[in-house]
């Protein structure tokens, strides 16, 4: 098993900035990809950013320019600078792993960090 601790969520106006961060630990070999998801009220959950283990980057095109994925693979972490917030960024954000292990993916997905960002 594997469990992600995320931080760094809060409230924010319009323009600001937050730096998400999440920790894995536990079973952590076989780390593939990491990345953040968000859910709206009503809404789907939907892909924000992800970055595999050999740092290729993944953006939806409503944060392209505006946040930016990085992560630590020797601490297992990895972070979501936000910056240029827009009322729609609003959401809970959820940390995401994958582990392949002997070909088989194995998904983890953090408790959720609640984003606000406000007019």
């Amino acid at each position: 098993q594997v469990q992600l601790v995320e931080s760094g969520g809060g409230l924010v106006q319009a323009g600001g900035s937050l730096r998400l961060s999440c920790a894995a630990s536990g079973r952590t070999t076989g780390i593939d990809t990491m990345g953040w998801y968000r859910q709206a009220p009503g809404k789907q959950r939907e892909l924000v950013a992800t970055v595999s283990s050999g740092d290729t980057t993944n953006y939806a095109e409503s944060v392209k320019g505006r946040f930016t994925i990085s992560r630590d693979n020797a601490k297992n972490t990895v972070s979501l600078q936000m910056n240029s917030l827009k009322p729609e960024d609003t959401a809970v954000y959820y940390c995401y792993l994958r582990r392949i292990v002997i070909g088989i993916n194995d998904d983890y997905w953090g408790q959720g960090t609640q984003v606000t960002v406000s007019s």
